[in-house]
């Protein structure tokens, strides 16, 4: 939560508006001392914080998104998300709704690097030796068998700082934005939100 607080007060540029409301506050206009510059900063900050936090997820998130089926086989859902250079993806069923999030700690685990190992792992399981531990799902042939499920999203009406925290708490670079419905509508990013915040 610190970490968020410091991206967000890095990137909030207080405006005329924010002064303004700050100075109305006060009721009067009077001689400024550094304490009373000091209240009013702080309190045209806060009305500049307001702003920021009361954007919906809806106005930041990124609506160009891959996702993956459920029943996609591993070796493609793999492919498709080697080709666009992405790490992880939103698993939805046939009427885009989302169940699921696979990532690339999944992919390794079923190809018999447990999550718990380290890229020397990797490059010992690439070249053929045995990984201690390795636990490979022989049985599993679709997305739906190694994907991580429920998968953490955000509804569309959520503000920008309550998915924030989220991101920050589960420690997750991205998640799924839904509708009510639960239909998959965008992905948002820590990255996103800063973007969004700097631009303000």
């Amino acid at each position: 939560m610190e970490n968020v607080q410091k991206n967000v007060k890095n990137c909030v540029e207080i405006n005329d508006e924010d002064i303004r409301k700050a100075f109305e506050k006060h009721k009067t206009y009077i001689d400024i001392s550094i304490d009373d510059f000091h209240k009013i900063y702080n309190d045209a900050f806060n009305f500049a914080l307001e702003r920021v936090h009361s954007v919906m997820v809806e106005e930041v998130m990124s609506k160009s998104y891959i996702s993956v089926n459920a029943d996609y086989d591993i070796n493609s859902a793999t492919d498709l998300l080697a080709k666009n250079g992405l790490t992880c993806a939103p698993v939805v069923n046939d009427t885009n709704l989302v169940v699921g999030f696979v990532s690339d700690a999944d992919i390794l685990a079923y190809a018999g690097v447990a999550k718990k190992h380290n890229i020397k792992d990797l490059v010992r399981h690439i070249i053929g030796e045995t990984i201690p531990h390795a636990n490979t799902n022989k049985e599993a042939k679709n997305i739906r068998d190694i994907m991580s499920s429920p998968a953490i999203t955000v509804m569309v009406d959520t503000n920008i700082r309550k998915a924030a925290e989220i991101l920050n708490e589960k420690r997750i670079k991205r998640m799924p934005v839904v509708d009510k419905n639960g239909t998959l509508v965008g992905m948002i990013s820590m990255t996103d939100i800063v973007k969004y915040i700097s631009k303000r």
